[in-house]
């Protein structure tokens, strides 16, 4: 008997023990879509077979924009989440608040500072210590493409703008929608971005969009973005209106349209239509942007806790997150490429391994650039007045591109 008695307590002693380590994270994002959802399931269940429990704190909007509203809200409260997705300089507004929780420890064991290119490695760290994980690397400006809507309207898949407008006429003529898009902001933003990386080149766009020169912004040559931009609404479905980009990335899918501008969580429904990069759907640079790369990071920023459990499941949800096997599966779901640059990419796609190479060879030819549609470049407040200069003139037929340009430069002196 007391032999039994020592085994249960034994047993009891253990099992308290796994509880008392175990913790929750709940996590604040915005992967709603097919793809994003698959992605963002493979960490729940990971830090589940961790004994943590996942909270999912899921906010509907591609942008963001309302997941940041409700962080807010959150913040201010008192109540933050363990972890919630922000991007870019905005990190380091939170951080200089002194509400993130530092992860310089997890870093150390971890070796961040080598898996990690610098570029990206500095905007998760504040002051020098690591306040945020990244989770991918995001190439926003590639042009997805349906190879059978081409075949049938007899035209070829452009890599200038002047073949782009060739194509789209054809396209056009044969009863498809040449361009898929979604009419919201941050959508006509990034639209915008490729039309702007096209006509500028790397060096007036950072000029532009991240060290905000106002001779650039307000120039000729920006005049001449907006134009080709403008010229772009016309191959445009006149339903956009509201569309989320999936929806519009959709229509690629079922063969309404022919091309779409987006970033590689495209990819992500593709892959979770069951389609295959190459055969089913073509993946190239933005037309001109061939050499060039601009970069969105998705990442999660950690906030202090007060709970011991909940903070040891934290770290271990940042552990996880860098770990290659949470990088291979996520990013093979969600359609970008890892962040670590020590992985092993045969097991992805075509489109997934030219992005990697693109992502490696413009880290050293200069052609490596932030993008502004997606809070790498600068912060949302300056990211909000290009926004609603951007969709502002988009929506308007009358609009002149030589007034959007000085009204860029202004909007933009006015947030700084």
């Amino acid at each position: 008997m007391n032999k039994l008695m020592r085994v249960c307590a034994t047993l009891i002693l253990a099992a308290t023990t796994t509880l008392a380590q175990a913790g929750e994270v709940e996590v604040l994002h915005w992967w709603t879509s097919g793809g994003e959802a698959k992605a963002v399931a493979t960490l729940k269940k990971m830090m589940e077979a961790q004994g943590h429990t996942w909270k999912d704190f899921a906010v509907a909007g591609g942008g963001g924009e309302a997941a940041m509203t409700v962080l807010k809200t959150r913040a201010v409260s008192g109540n933050p989440p363990a972890a919630a997705q922000i991007k870019g300089l905005d990190i380091q507004e939170w951080a200089r608040i002194g509400v993130l929780a530092n992860l310089d420890d997890v870093a150390r064991e971890e070796n961040w500072d080598q898996i990690l290119p610098p570029k990206i490695a500095a905007i998760m760290k504040y002051k020098g210590s690591y306040v945020a994980v990244p989770i991918n690397v995001h190439r926003v400006n590639w042009m997805w493409a349906n190879p059978e809507v081409f075949k049938k309207a007899g035209a070829r898949i452009p890599t200038t703008l002047d073949e782009f407008f060739t194509a789209a006429d054809k396209i056009k003529a044969a009863g498809f929608f040449p361009l898929a898009h979604g009419g919201q902001a941050w959508q006509d933003a990034t639209l915008f971005e490729a039309v702007a990386l096209t006509r500028l080149g790397v060096e007036d766009y950072e000029k532009a969009f991240v060290t905000h020169d106002m001779d650039v912004l307000s120039s000729d040559k920006m005049a001449g973005v907006f134009a080709t931009f403008q010229r772009m609404h016309q191959y445009i479905d006149p339903n956009s209106a509201g569309r989320d980009w999936n929806v519009a990335t959709a229509s690629l899918i079922q063969g309404k349209a022919a091309m779409q501008i987006m970033g590689d969580w495209a990819k992500g429904e593709f892959t979770a239509a069951g389609l295959k990069a190459g055969k089913d759907y073509i993946c190239k640079p933005a037309p001109v942007t061939q050499g060039m790369f601009t970069f969105n990071v998705d990442s999660l920023a950690m906030f202090k806790l007060n709970n011991e459990a909940n903070t040891k499941a934290q770290k271990d949800l940042a552990r996880t997150i860098l770990r290659p096997e949470f990088q291979k599966i996520f990013n093979q779901a969600k359609g970008s490429i890892p962040v670590r640059m020590d992985m092993d990419m045969s097991s992805f796609d075509a489109c997934a391994q030219a992005s990697m190479k693109a992502f490696k060879s413009t880290s050293k030819s200069g052609g490596l650039t932030p993008s502004f549609a997606h809070g790498l470049a600068t912060t949302s407040a300056i990211q909000g007045q290009i926004f609603d200069v951007v969709t502002n003139f988009f929506n308007d037929p009358d609009a002149d591109p030589k007034v959007a340009a000085q009204q860029l430069a202004d909007a933009v002196r006015s947030a700084r």
